[in-house]
């Protein structure tokens, strides 16, 4: 498990790109809930970071696939695959994560 970021550097709502096995990820946090998912499409490959951010769940800019946060299930299409969501872990003040 790989330290992914300190709790003291992101606010509820907001979103950081960060790396988690070498895989572009995202740590989002909504409240006191942190989630990392990996920051890709599965419809077209492309970075999820600008995607709005719905109740739990993350929406493609492109063309507004729409993926739950905890477990990366597609929820609307045009996206049918999951993205992939990292284990998660809070302690030492951090996010942890790994896959």
């Amino acid at each position: 498990m790989e330290r992914v970021i300190g709790l003291d550097e992101i606010a509820s709502g907001e979103r950081r790109s960060v790396f988690v096995d070498d895989f572009p990820a995202l740590v989002v946090r909504i409240e006191e809930q942190y989630f990392v998912i990996e920051d890709v499409c599965s419809h077209d490959g492309q970075p999820l970071t600008d995607g709005p951010i719905e109740g739990c769940a993350i929406v493609c800019p492109r063309h507004s696939a729409k993926f739950d946060l905890a477990t990366g299930k597609a929820i609307c299409m045009p996206a049918t695959e999951p993205i992939r969501v990292f284990r998660t872990e809070i302690r030492d003040g951090a996010v942890w994560a790994e896959l």
